[in-house]
């Protein structure tokens, strides 16, 4: 059988730098393929070329068996291809419908006036293709995330006017989801697989073997594995994409060492933010890594936010001691930390260089000619922390989501008054290499006697990182574990409190 997809020795160059290298796999009709790889492995530049964004130096690709270069797109979309990113495109201003037929408004313009009932029933047939209950009317910007990608990947596969089954491209498309949204689109993506192929991208190597039939694995460009997914487990696939054997504790948990019982760094008391955080008491000492676990609707982020000043609450929070007035510039002064979970929007300057944003927390260092001492000491820190590719004056919007995570820590460990550091899911989109980077910097801070608080991204995280664990629902606490005194909890055990 014809495959519906077939790579055959790609190449793309940018410069003197070879980012594909002689790629080749294949996509069979009805067929879901996993596509793994580290951050800078070459992923996001083979999925522009599958959308048409960017064009191959070298090699063919075909589509049922015709060769194809796509102009854009728009031509790949023609073609069938449609590619669900892991930055969400949707217009929030817009409603659901407006969104699904952007683009295509002449189809439902009569004399020059949208045909409104024509066009809510085309997006209506659209969400049907997903199995989505939304209603073609709602405001987008009052759409759940998880309902909002589902709505992204009814317009990446509505489009059948080539006569070619669809291949759907999902970049991350966990990467913020909980638990039972992951088991919806799950179902979906199985459904999906019946009228077309689906390329799954996913730095979870469980739901890349979940959800995939096949698996291909990318290593500085080239394709270095491809394994049936009931014949190959974690660790090998792990082995694959960074050329050496899974560490058996990525958590570093040996260096997890009890604290001192001594008065807390951070002490927050009866903490309540409006509508989604209730009478929060929590205390992390120094040099203790404490985690937080909860649903989406926990109030786990409004708490951090909190804490650090740039959420109104009520409540008292102090920091060695000393009353923390609510205010973001007055947190950091205290020695406050806060790595937010959209690093893109929130934690760095897209734009500026690397050294500028590593920097960006101290920029009076910089000032009256510390310019140059400014950028050694934002070299140090590229060299300490293997931020790829190692150019401080490189725009930190060229760098992959892991490296552009460590220079965003960077900006807040290179202060030695750090006393607090409070990471809003550090690696949400990250690769096991780069995880493995933010754990190991994580035990240094706490040996350093920084008090942490982790929002964890999955229980396994928690698990494995924290000295305590405290869950959080409906913006309540409902269980506290101490992972060093006494055996560590298991998923089960969390789960049971956070649902």
């Amino acid at each position: 059988m014809t495959p519906l997809l077939e790579l055959d020795g790609i190449t793309k160059r940018y410069g003197p730098n070879v980012v594909l290298d002689d790629v080749s796999l294949t996509v069979r009709k009805h067929e879901v393929i996993g596509l793994i790889g580290e951050n800078g492995a070459g992923k996001s530049t083979l999925l522009k070329i599958l959308a048409g964004v960017h064009r191959p130096d070298g090699g063919v690709m075909r589509v049922d068996g015709a060769e194809l270069v796509f102009a854009d797109p728009a031509d790949a979309a023609r073609h069938g291809v449609g590619v669900v990113h892991q930055e969400q495109s949707l217009l929030p201003n817009l409603s659901v419908a407006e969104n699904l037929t952007l683009g295509s408004e002449s189809e439902f313009t009569r004399f020059g006036l949208i045909r409104r009932g024509a066009r809510r029933r085309a997006a209506q047939a659209m969400l049907d293709l997903v199995d989505s209950t939304v209603d073609p009317d709602t405001p987008t910007e009052d759409v759940g995330f998880a309902e909002r990608q589902m709505i992204e990947v009814a317009r990446a596969v509505s489009d059948r006017s080539s006569g070619h089954a669809p291949l759907l491209v999902l970049d991350e498309p966990t990467s913020v989801l909980q638990p039972a949204d992951i088991e919806i689109l799950h179902r979906r993506v199985m459904a999906l697989r019946e009228i077309g192929s689906v390329i799954f991208v996913s730095h979870r190597l469980d739901e890349v073997l979940r959800f995939s039939d096949r698996v291909f694995v990318l290593r500085d460009g080239k394709i270095v594995g491809e394994r049936p997914t009931d014949d190959v487990d974690e660790r090998e696939l792990y082995a694959m994409m960074i050329g050496k054997e899974a560490a058996d504790e990525i958590y570093c948990t040996g260096r997890r060492e009890p604290v001192a019982d001594v008065a807390p760094v951070l002490d927050a008391r009866n903490v309540s933010v409006a509508g989604s955080v209730h009478d929060v008491s929590l205390a992390v000492r120094p040099g203790e890594v404490v985690c937080m676990v909860g649903v989406a609707s926990s109030g786990r982020e409004e708490f951090a936010r909190a804490i650090f000043g740039a959420q109104p609450a009520r409540g008292t929070v102090s920091i060695g001691g000393s009353g923390l007035p609510a205010s973001p510039r007055r947190a950091v002064a205290a020695g406050v930390a806060y790595l937010p979970a959209e690093r893109r929007s929130e934690g760095m300057v897209a734009g500026a260089t690397v050294a500028d944003n590593i920097c960006l927390s101290h920029p009076a260092r910089g000032r009256r000619g510390r310019a140059a001492a400014a950028r050694h000491e934002a070299r140090e820190w590229i060299e300490a922390l293997h931020i790829r590719p190692d150019d401080p004056d490189l725009d930190i919007a060229r760098l992959s989501g892991g490296n552009q995570q460590k220079a965003v820590l960077a900006k807040w460990i290179r202060d030695d008054g750090l006393s607090v550091l409070i990471l809003d899911h550090p690696t949400r989109g990250l690769d096991i290499g780069a995880k493995e980077d933010v754990y190991r910097l994580i035990r240094d801070l706490s040996a350093r006697g920084v008090g942490v608080l982790v929002l964890a991204d999955t229980l396994d995280e928690a698990i494995g990182l924290g000295h305590r664990i405290v869950v959080l629902r409906d913006g309540r606490v409902t269980a506290a574990y101490d992972s060093v005194a006494t055996e560590p909890p298991t998923k089960i055990e969390l789960l049971e409190k956070m649902m």
